[in-house]
């Protein structure tokens, strides 16, 4: 299954609370910070919500 390296790259400061859980539920926490999640419809849906907040690139396994 592919990977994704999603990196967060603008503040929350301002944002709504949905969207602070949404980045929080995606395992980041401060500007710059990154995760690997799988390529699945439940990450893709949050990575929608925040498409605004969040840099996404695919890691080769």
């Amino acid at each position: 299954m592919a990977k994704l390296k999603i990196t967060l790259v603008r503040s929350l400061i301002g944002r709504q609370e949905d969207q602070r859980a949404t980045v929080k539920a995606l395992g980041l926490g401060k500007t710059n910070s990154s995760v690997i999640q799988e390529d699945n419809a439940v990450i893709n849906g949050m990575i929608r919500k925040v498409v605004h907040l969040v840099s996404v690139e695919k890691v080769q396994d």
